[in-house]
Order: C-alpha cells, then sequence, then structure tokens
C-alpha cells in the first residue's frame, strides 16, 4: 500500500492552498501544475524501465501474471508533448510511484502517432495510430489500466499531479474498481486536495443564475463551456491566475456561453440535454472526479469535449480554437484536427 496522507480540515486546507496561491506570483518551482506546455525541443523517449514489448498486449498481460503482477498500465504519449514530460519527470520518477508502479504493473509505451502493429486484449491488431484515435486520446498522457482479465477498469485522460496519479495506482491495484468509482474512492479516501464547498473564483464572463442550460428545445446561439470547480482548490486558483488570465484566452472564452458550477453543490441545474437536476448529481453523473473540469457543449447541447484534467495556456488555447473553428465538426478528434494544423510537429 502506498502511504496515506491525513484528511486536511477546512482550516489548513485553506492555509496550505494560501501557500501555495500563484495569484500573489510567487510560484513555487516545485509546483507540478505550473509549466510551459509549448511543444517540446527535443524528443521524449520512453523511461528505460517500461517493458520491451512486441505491442500484443495478450501477451504482455500473460507475462505481467505470471511475474505476480495485477494487470497493465498502458501510456499513451507525444514525442514533443510538455504534459507528458511532466508525468514522466514529476509523476513517475517519484520513488515512491515508480516502486509501487512496478511492483504491481508492466508499462507498456505508446506513440499515437506511431505506425507499430498493436493486438488489443481482445485480439484486435492496428496501428499505435489507430489505438490511439479509437481510445480517444484526445490530450496526452493518457493512462489505461487492464486489470488480470484484461478488462479496462480506468483511464486517465491528461496529466495529473503526483498525488492523483498515486491514489489511480492504488485504486487499481487495490481492486476498489470492482466496489465504486474513482470519484466514489476519493470522495472517501485520505487524498489531498479533495475540500468542502467553498467559496469560487468569480470571473466577469460567467453568467448569473438561474443555471438553466437546456439546448434540446431552443438551440443555443453559441457553444456553452461548463466550469466544475470547488473551493480551497490550488489547481482552480492555478487556472484562474494563469490561463484564464491571459487575454488571449478570455478573449476566446467571450465568444462562448460560460457558465461555473460548484462541484459538491446542490444548485438546481438544467443540463443542456433537458435533464433537471442539481451541479452535484450532474457532475456524478458524468463521472467527473478532478476540479476545474471544463465540458464544452455544441448549440444543440451535445458535449464537444471536455478537459478533466491540468491544462496550461497553449492546450486550452487550442480547445478553443477547436470549438470556435469547428473543428470537431470534420476532424474524429482533437489530435486529429491538431495535427492537420501542424503536421510538421508530428513528423520531427
Amino acid at each position: 500500500m502506498l502511504p496515506r496522507r491525513s484528511r486536511l480540515t477546512g482550516v489548513w486546507c485553506f492555509l496550505l492552498c494560501a501557500l501555495l496561491s500563484t495569484r500573489a506570483f510567487g510560484v513555487a518551482d516545485n509546483d507540478s501544475l505550473v509549466f510551459d506546455d509549448r511543444p517540446l525541443e527535443e524528443p521524449l523517449a520512453f523511461p528505460d524501465w517500461f517493458k520491451l514489448s512486441f505491442l500484443d498486449f495478450r501477451e504482455d498481460l500473460e507475462e505481467a501474471l505470471d511475474s505476480g503482477k495485477d494487470g497493465l498500465l498502458v501510456y499513451y504519449g507525444q514525442k514533443y508533448c510538455a504534459y507528458c514530460k511532466q508525468f514522466l519527470e514529476k509523476d513517475l520518477a517519484k520513488e515512491d510511484i515508480q516502486t509501487y508502479t512496478l511492483e504491481r504493473f508492466d508499462v507498456i509505451g505508446i506513440d499515437i502517432h506511431g505506425d507499430r502493429t498493436v493486438v488489443d486484449p481482445a485480439g484486435m491488431e492496428m496501428t499505435e495510430r489507430e489505438l490511439a484515435v479509437r481510445e480517444e486520446t484526445n490530450f496526452t498522457p493518457s493512462v489505461v489500466f487492464y486489470d488480470s482479465e484484461g478488462k479496462e477498469v480506468l483511464r486517465l485522460r491528461g496529466y495529473y499531479p503526483p498525488y492523483r496519479f498515486r491514489a489511480a495506482l492504488e485504486y487499481v491495484a487495490d481492486d476498489h474498481y470492482r466496489n465504486e468509482s474513482f470519484r466514489e474512492y476519493l470522495g472517501r479516501a485520505d487524498v489531498p486536495l479533495v475540500f468542502e464547498p467553498g467559496d469560487l473564483i468569480e470571473e466577469p464572463f460567467f453568467m448569473p443564475g438561474p443555471m438553466m442550460l437546456d439546448r434540446s428545445r431552443i438551440r443555443g446561439e453559441r457553444p456553452l463551456v461548463v466550469f466544475f470547480e470547488q473551493g480551497s482548490c490550488h489547481a482552480c486558483d492555478v487556472l484562474h491566475s494563469g490561463p484564464l488570465a491571459d487575454p488571449e484566452i478570455r478573449q476566446r472564452i467571450t465568444r462562448l456561453e460560460s457558465v461555473q458550477l460548484s462541484y459538491w453543490s446542490d444548485t438546481p441545474v438544467v443540463t443542456p440535454a433537458g435533464e433537471r437536476t442539481s451541479a452535484k448529481k450532474w457532475a456524478e453523473s458524468l463521472g467527473l472526479f478532478y476540479t476545474p473540469t471544463l465540458i464544452i457543449f455544441d448549440e444543440q447541447g451535445l458535449e464537444i469535449i471536455r478537459v478533466d484534467s491540468v491544462v496550461q495556456f497553449y492546450r486550452l488555447r487550442n480547445i478553443l480554437d477547436y470549438v470556435l473553428m469547428e473543428g470537431y465538426r470534420d476532424y474524429p478528434n482533437f489530435q486529429s484536427w491538431r495535427a492537420s494544423r501542424n503536421p510538421r510537429l508530428y513528423l520531427k
């Protein structure tokens, strides 16, 4: 078992977040949430402790079980991805996380633009690129956990700070997925930075209540972005003091309808699909387990894309352009649209 931290009281959480806050321009050097997310100049390589695999997941799973491990961890990355660099150097480089990962899983690396042949747990054959598209790895790094039966039991899309990835490892390795969702597990486990409802960070572009978001009967005039946040949330503070404070991002967001919901609140909501519920119940039905989460819906109330992991300026700007330029209408996913706009980035 990984060491657990005691749950912080509301007062201590507030003090911790105040110390970590970037709003006073005092960003800590070791803050894993704050980094330059532009494409890297030098390519990344898989760590040498990743399994040297022939990419037949059936064989890989059998070998993992024979060596006493619980299953497979499949990492989807890109060579020039700053978020992948954070994951490899902030999460997996931590001794306790790396040791625990190696004890419980075999780790296989997939290049989402690669041409190597992969055989999935069901025996289907395809290229790395085709698998990445099928698995909807819009944001790298993405991690998929497979249990001893070859069943996918958890998927993380995008970069998460070490404490959240550590919780994901424990959730899968200790079989909590058999009885509860990851959201439920985080809600009861001693996972840091899970707080009670508190004051949210307001923005002038957030629409006031009531939260009547129904687009099933009356078509919206613009796409809608819903911000799920919570009080005393360092990651939320980083989003507001960083990307959302940038003029380019703010100019793009003003072209959308924007609302903010408290992740844990009983605020009445009529969803874009016309369902009457509360913010808390809606977040639960959406399977959310991270704040801040941004979900963008089209004029008819259909989800276009969601960002439920760490996001900085470069990625958020591209996501907003993907929506505002209606790239989702012509491309199967965000990554294929990105590749069409900057093919050199993927051919280096």
